[in-house]
Order: C-alpha cells, then structure tokens, then sequence
C-alpha cells in the first residue's frame, strides 16, 4: 500500500529517490531501477507522473469548459503509473516506502521541483513524445541540464539481434 497524491512530494519530506513515469516502457524501465536504488539506499522512493494538457496555456475562459477533461486526464495517468508500480513492484520482494504524486504541469518544472531536495532523480530516455530517433527526450535533456541532484538516466535494455525480429 502506498500514499497517491494530486501533489508533488513535500518541500520538508524525507529526502529519497524520485522517478518520472509517463506510461511508457522507457518510464517503467526508469521505475524499476529506482525502486532498487531507493531499496539499496534505504531512502523513500515518490513517483511523480505530470500531465501537461495544454503545453501552451487555456484563452480566458476555457479553464472551466475543459476541467472534467482535465480531471479525466489526471485520473487516468494516476491509473496508468498504478499499473506500471504494480508491475514493478511484482518483481521488487522487499520494496522502499513509495508515494504516487499526479499532478497537473510541465514535466519538466514538476520533476525539477519534485526532485529540489532529494538524492536523485531517476527517468527513462524518452517517454511518450514523438521523436524515437532521438537518443534522448526533450524532458530527460532539460533535467541533465537543469536538476540540482544527480540525475539517473536508464537506457531501455538491449535485446538480441534475432529477439527485435
């Protein structure tokens, strides 16, 4: 059992390991290596999954009209990083103390605020954007640049030639 929250993780909470997750095979990849840094560490482990709805900001007024789209949006990428800790925690016997934090943002400025105060932050290579010739997303980029703790990047894992088949 764990805490799910429509809010980033506390300026004060304990200081652990944060991890982006957005759905993808790249984030869950990210959520298992963090549940066993956060093991290995000893140090609470909170996922953080933003939804970005309107990358460019609502014309006055819209705010309202699309605030059930916006709840349905949240609930369902709090839905989905359940699924993916589910998983992940299937394969973890002793798993850290973990919270789910959804919430609603840029990726980039939720992960960096998330992460402030924390002993890493951990994510996938690429996520869910558009742009799979890129060995790294627009968002893992901006946080190597920008985060104030270490970052982990994990690489999705290597398959053999005749398994890609």
């Amino acid at each position: 059992m764990y805490l799910v929250s429509r809010e980033l993780p506390a300026a004060g909470a304990t200081p652990g390991v944060v991890v982006g997750v957005d759905g993808s095979d790249g984030s869950l990849w990210a959520l298992d290596r963090a549940v066993t840094e956060a093991a290995v560490h000893g140090v609470p482990l909170y996922v953080v999954a933003a939804v970005n709805p309107a990358p460019t900001g609502y014309t006055p007024g819209m705010v309202d009209l699309v605030q059930e789209s916006v709840e349905r949006l949240l609930a369902g990428m709090s839905e989905v990083a359940t699924r993916g800790i589910e998983t992940v925690l299937a394969r973890h016997p002793e798993p850290p103390r973990l919270s789910l934090h959804t919430v609603l943002g840029n990726p980039v400025e939720a992960l960096l605020a998330a992460a402030a105060a924390h002993h890493t932050l951990v994510v996938g290579t690429r996520g869910n954007g558009g742009f799979a010739r890129l060995l790294l997303g627009s968002v893992s980029t901006a946080l190597v640049h920008h985060c104030t703790c270490p970052v982990l990047v994990v690489p999705a894992p290597e398959y053999p030639a005749a398994a890609q088949r």
